[in-house]
């Protein structure tokens, strides 16, 4: 295993203060520290949506990435990694502060992989980070989680929270530029559910093809579990547009995009979906063909994640079986992300390995050229690491399940 080695200068000093023969006296920061014992393990746990209808191979794939990511890692300073049970969010706000509590109750623990659900993650965050807990996520898209990538910090931001998953103003701008400059769409429509990421793609798309000189006549919302779409899709049709930007789960988007391709005046109209519509059961659906998706990039080419060495190819002959590739090369970028962070502030003295708080967030947040199967990440202020490529694929054929094996029709890089 190529582990990277970090901090030289600061195990050099560890040696020389043991040399001596003197305690060096480790003091925690404000945030305070985890002590591990020696033959204990260093704790960190999982955050997934696991019994949500539509989500659970999403759940799957990232929970298998981050317990091969553990694996492919090894010891940290001679001690082993926890995972622990996932902790169930529902991909909700109410589960996800919820199962933040349950962590954060447990003061071993060092850091969280995930939630996988913005929304999800809004209820969590301010948990996690008044726990002096730091969390990455590999599938988290909303703006309001980490900032407006203008200097100002989104309304649910915390300290301590990061994301390997680019924010969603970057798919916005992606599908706005798409819209208007390579299919010549002047008017829009757009849609969302009132959650987190939905809202926020919604908002910041509308806002996107308005600065380029398109127009948004229509703004609809439903709920979460609805399935009759039928009052938001008389409202597209008596506005009559030229397309449809709905950036909703799976289940919502399923039945809104096969009713409108029914609905008088919406046949022809062009239907763009967001990246957590792109789901295996929407894309297995026949109604689902003729449908542009947008998402992050997921052809990965040979890149090569520098803590273990692995590569794109590697990693897809350890896990055949994964439903969603692209979140699961997200999810083991991220745990080695931080796990890498851990090893290196992490200091060993009198038997125990002191991990301080703080200076694991201080780590991450200094994260600069990390590279990753999914690119280059370098974080910033706020705790977006991702890389803010987008891609927008169309789907012809229901037989393909793979977002990653549809045809690319545009690239979008910051």
């Amino acid at each position: 295993m190529a582990k990277r080695v970090f901090h030289i200068a600061l195990l050099a000093a560890l040696a020389a203060g043991c040399g001596e023969d003197k305690p060096l006296g480790f003091e925690a920061g404000p945030l305070g520290a985890v002590e591990v014992d020696a033959g204990a393990a260093v704790q960190v746990r999982s955050m997934l949506p696991l019994a949500l209808t539509g989500l659970q191979n999403i759940s799957e794939s990232i929970q298998k990435a981050i317990e091969l990511a553990i694996e492919d890692y090894g010891l940290i300073h001679g001690r082993a990694v926890a995972l622990g049970q996932p902790i169930d969010t529902m991909c909700s706000s109410d589960g996800g502060s919820e199962g933040a509590r349950q962590i954060a109750a447990d003061l071993q623990v060092v850091g969280v992989i995930g939630p996988a659900c913005s929304e999800a993650a809004v209820g969590a965050s301010p948990v996690l980070s008044a726990a002096g807990l730091s969390t990455i996520s590999p599938a988290n898209a909303s703006p309001d989680l980490t900032s407006d990538l203008a200097g100002n910090p989104g309304p649910a931001y915390h300290p301590g929270y990061f994301r390997v998953y680019s924010n969603g103003l970057y798919q916005a701008q992606a599908v706005a530029r798409f819209a208007y400059d390579e299919l010549g769409l002047r008017r829009m429509a757009t849609i969302h559910d009132g959650d987190s990421v939905t809202q926020g793609l919604a908002t910041a798309f509308a806002n996107a093809f308005s600065a380029l000189g398109g127009e948004i006549v229509a703004l609809a919302t439903v709920s979460k579990g609805d399935t009759d779409m039928s009052a938001a899709l008389a409202d597209f049709a008596a506005a009559e547009p030229d397309g449809i930007f709905l950036p909703l789960f799976a289940a919502e988007g399923y039945h809104l995009v096969s009713q409108a391709k029914e609905f008088d005046g919406l046949g022809e109209v062009t239907l763009i979906a967001g990246s957590s519509t792109s789901t295996q059961e929407f894309l297995g659906q026949p109604e689902s063909e003729g449908v542009y998706l947008s998402g992050h990039d997921s052809h990965f080419g040979t890149n090569v994640n520098q803590v273990t060495g692995k590569d794109v190819s590697a990693l897809s002959a350890e896990y055949q079986a994964a439903t969603d590739a692209n979140f699961f090369f997200h999810a083991y970028d991220a745990t080695t992300l931080l796990l890498s962070a851990i090893e290196s502030i992490a200091v060993e003295e009198g038997g125990k390995l002191h991990i301080d708080r703080e200076a694991l967030r201080e780590e991450i947040a200094a994260t600069t050229d990390f590279q990753g199967i999914i690119g280059t990440l370098t974080c910033d202020e706020f705790g977006d690491c991702g890389t803010g490529r987008v891609n927008i694929y169309y789907h012809a054929d229901s037989n393909i399940t793979d977002v990653a094996q549809l045809p690319v029709e545009y690239q979008f890089a910051p």
